[in-house]
């Protein structure tokens, strides 16, 4: 096999790719002539939230660009490796290129390096990248990320959270990102609750899903007619789990069901 593919010098595939072939990178130096970030479809909502053993990531499903529905069904919640996972907000393309060469990235390191990285180790390095896209987001193409995983070392599952210069910024309990952000952290202020089971704490993402969808139109709700429903995955000590499509669906039944009498949802005691 030849030097260069296993004498790199590093265990990151993004430097790598930098020296050899920077321009299949998602992110670039080089300027645009015309600042196209409000004509490209931006990714909204993101919501992560940590349970008995482990954490829980979810998201809706519409992309949008200015007043414009562009797209009903597309993929936020991207599994990085068997116990981590990766959210995307922002410039859509941009989100999901990163994604992807994020994925490749711990691939890569884990091969090379014989173990996979800590859980600080990949919010570091996804915060690399994310940097090294700044001057792409300055134009307009800015994506920050949500990064969850199980981290053995604690036998718990942590949530870290971005600026468009980097990071990482870990988070407690839980965090949301997008445009409907601060209205679904306004419902899980209400919702949450510690070391909750995954599977009460996948309603209670589905419950503030649906709050960011009433009050932000950017943010699509679950769409019943078109059978199309949240993302939402789970990662335990037995790795990352996507839900499937009937298992949300029986969630977000059981939750219109509720709203039908209770249209603002489940309040929180004051006591």
């Amino acid at each position: 096999m030849n030097n260069l593919f296993t004498n790199t010098g590093s265990s990151s595939f993004t430097e790598f790719l930098g020296m050899h072939a920077s321009d299949l990178l998602p992110f670039r130096s080089e300027t645009l002539a015309v600042p196209v970030g409000d004509q490209i479809p931006h990714a909204t909502t993101i919501i992560a939230v940590t349970c008995a053993g482990g954490v829980v990531m979810a998201g809706d499903r519409r992309a949008t660009s200015g007043n414009m529905i562009l797209q009903r069904d597309i993929e936020k919640v991207f599994r990085t490796d068997d116990y981590s996972c990766l959210g995307i907000a922002g410039t859509a393309s941009t989100g999901i290129e990163m994604a992807r060469l994020y994925q490749v990235e711990l691939e890569h390191y884990e091969k090379l390096e014989g173990r996979s990285l800590s859980t600080d180790g990949k919010a570091n390095r996804l915060a690399a990248m994310i940097k090294g896209n700044l001057p792409m987001a300055m134009q307009g193409l800015a994506v920050v990320p949500i990064f969850a995983a199980y981290d053995p070392n604690l036998d718990a599952g942590r949530i870290f959270g971005y600026d468009v210069g980097g990071g990482p910024y870990e988070q407690q309990q839980y965090h949301a990102i997008g445009s409907g952000s601060i209205f679904a952290k306004g419902s899980l202020k209400k919702l949450y609750r510690e070391n909750a089971s995954p599977e009460d704490a996948v309603l209670t993402c589905v419950q503030a899903l649906y709050d960011a969808a009433d009050d932000d139109s950017a943010t699509g709700g679950p769409d019943v007619t078109r059978k199309i429903w949240p993302v939402a995955a789970v990662i335990t000590a037995d790795g990352y789990r996507r839900l499937g499509d009937d298992e949300v669906a029986g969630y977000v039944h059981a939750m219109l069901e509720a709203r039908m009498a209770n249209p603002d949802g489940p309040t929180a005691p004051l006591r």
